[in-house]
Formats: C-alpha cells, structure tokens, sequence
C-alpha cells in the first residue's frame, strides 16, 4: 500500500531551494533525506507532512491530495495519522512527563503504551515533570508521545539530534520495529549516515535536485 505518493515538488523562499523532487513510499518503508545544512531538507519535511503547501508540484498521502484538503479533514489526519518529531521536544513544561503522553493519547483516541516507556527508559521518570527530565529524557518522552498515537506516517526533523549514539540506535531500532509491527511509513531528516543508512531508501538534497544516495 502507498503512504505518500510526491510528484513533481518545487519551492523558494527568496531563493530557490529545490526543483521537481518526487518519490514514493509504501507501507512498512522508510525514507531518509540527508544533506548540507540550508538545502531545504526542512522545508521538504514540512511540505510532505501538511504544513506547508509548495510552490508547485503534489502530496499525495493514504491517496488523497492533502492540500486539496479543507481545514477539518487535514487536523484529522494531523490528529489520527501522522506523528512529527523534531529535534526541539516541544513537551508542555507546566504538565509531568505522563500528562504530556495523556494529553496526545486522548486527542488520538489511544492508550498509553507502558511496554514502548520501557523500551525508551523513561517508565521511571514518567511522573516528573519536564523541567526536572535531562534533555535526552525530554526528547524520548517526545518520541513515546507520537509513537503512543500509533501514526500511519511518521515525519521526523533529526529525532535522535540531543541522545547519544548508543541511544540514537536504540531509538532507531525502535523506528524500525514500529513501521514493520504497524505497516507504518516513515520519512527521516537527518545528518547522521549511519542512521540514514538504516532506512529503506536514502536520498541525498544536492544543489536543489534529490538524488537517490545508496
């Protein structure tokens, strides 16, 4: 089954940032996209992911062109089918870790699931709150918070950018194991190659042209 489907995209902002990129991905794969700082990587991620609408080209996602979409069909597929993770946790700091991953479980309609808080290490921090959590603690608690809605499609803007190798990998397995168990999708910026190397495809952002890099 096709997830996103991309068709001919091309954006600027004062200056061009990239032409005709197009791609595909099915259930079960994932995608990652490297490049030099400022090639627009970002800026794909967030025209891929619904919030914001290219300059031209299609984003085709579960087969429905998402910027054709009016504003309550788009925050239900925000809602229900995709989960952005960015380097920055954006957690409410006034709110415990658990509050947090409440908050999302109830939008998404989902269970907290203690077996994922397990596998990222923070079921023993889980009561405290945000601003008492290490940035590392904070930024799996981000992670666990998507993940606990059981996206379709995951969007994630250097994920692993504030955990230390060993758990950047571990976290990376974890990807992996979700987009199998649940015939998810996922699309990865990132600086790391060995991360990048992980995933189904990697594409690399090259003077405003993605060309397929293994």
């Amino acid at each position: 089954m096709t997830l996103l489907k991309a068709t001919s995209l091309s954006h600027a902002f004062d200056y061009p940032l990239f032409n005709d990129v197009s791609m595909v991905l099915d259930a079960g794969e994932s995608i990652a996209i490297v490049g030099v700082s400022g090639s627009g990587k970002s800026t794909l991620l967030h025209i891929l992911s619904s919030l914001l609408k290219p300059n031209s080209g299609e984003v085709e996602l579960f087969g429905n062109d998402i910027y054709s979409l009016n504003d309550k069909a788009l925050v239900k597929l925000r809602r229900h089918d995709l989960g952005l993770i960015y380097q920055s946790h954006y957690l409410f700091k006034g709110f415990s870790a658990y509050e947090n991953l409440e908050v999302a479980s109830i939008l998404a309609g989902e269970k907290i699931d203690n077996a994922l808080l397990e596998r990222l290490g923070i079921e023993h921090v889980i009561s405290q709150k945000v601003t008492e959590l290490s940035g590392g603690q904070q930024q799996r608690v981000s992670i666990a918070r998507i993940l606990s809605k059981k996206p379709r499609l995951i969007f994630a803007d250097e994920p692993t950018g504030n955990l230390d190798h060993a758990t950047a990998r571990e976290v990376m397995d974890l990807f992996v194991d979700y987009l199998e168990v649940h015939s998810a999708g996922m699309v990865l910026v990132t600086h790391d190659e060995v991360l990048a190397s992980r995933c189904t495809h990697l594409y690399r952002l090259i003077d405003g042209k993605l060309v397929l890099g293994k």
